[in-house]
């Protein structure tokens, strides 16, 4: 047995280099250990979009994001229909006092506020709203659609 210590942050090459194995090691394990069906959300199902009214990616998917909003509201916390509504979602998730900013020195999105969307089959089916500080990220809210519970979507994007 050989343990190596791998810089992941900021990645070395070792890290970038066997980045698909580790995953795929991880991937097996959530399958076995924890029941994970193997339709989990991938790497490539999940997109960091600004929350900014300007960039396409935030517009084109806000209807979908604040319908899965209210549905997650009421099923989850029972919330009513007037309670969920769009303007209490932007209000509550959208707006925020954070200003987008990109360091030479930053990471590649930059700081401020996202979604971080979960995407499955061409719909969204979890949204983690984060913040990306200098010095830590955040962990605003998240929803998800309660039909896809047994994912352990909270769990998952805990860890990622």
């Amino acid at each position: 047995l050989k343990v190596r210590v791998v810089r992941s942050s900021p990645p070395s090459s070792q890290f970038k280099a066997t980045f698909q194995e580790s995953y795929q090691v991880y991937k097996r394990y959530q399958m076995v250990i924890h029941k994970d069906p193997p339709d989990k959300p991938t790497i490539n199902q999940v997109r960091l979009v600004p929350v900014s009214f300007e960039d396409p990616q935030f517009k084109s998917s806000f209807n979908q994001s604040a319908t899965l909003f209210a549905k997650y509201q009421m099923s989850v916390h029972k919330d009513t229909p007037s309670d969920c509504g769009e303007n209490e979602f932007t209000r509550f998730l959208c707006d925020s006092p954070l200003e987008a900013e990109h360091a030479p020195n930053g990471p590649e999105c930059g700081y401020g506020s996202f979604h971080q969307q979960y995407w499955l089959d061409g719909k969204i089916i979890a949204v983690g709203v984060i913040d990306i500080l200098p010095y830590c990220v955040s962990s605003v809210y998240l929803y998800y659609d309660p039909d896809f519970s047994f994912l352990s979507l909270g769990v998952y994007s805990a860890l990622r």
